[in-house]
């Protein structure tokens, strides 16, 4: 499973990106996306996703 970022309620703000253990988060255009190949919901790194605990918007970043 991945995650996917809401791009009607990112702001780019930038917070998960340099977080993100697998590189998943890109930016595109002003908003950023997840790649949902690579993602792993950092499952063996962190005992929640990163990216979410980081977010500042609730219910942007959801499970596909």
């Amino acid at each position: 499973m991945a995650l996917k970022i809401d791009p009607t309620l990112c702001t780019g703000c930038a917070d998960c990106e340099p977080e993100c253990p697998t590189t998943s988060i890109i930016k595109k255009k002003s908003i950023y996306i997840i790649d949902a190949e690579t993602c792993t919901e950092c499952e063996g790194d962190f005992k929640k996703p990163k990216c979410l605990s980081l977010c500042p918007i609730d219910g942007c970043i959801t499970a596909v």
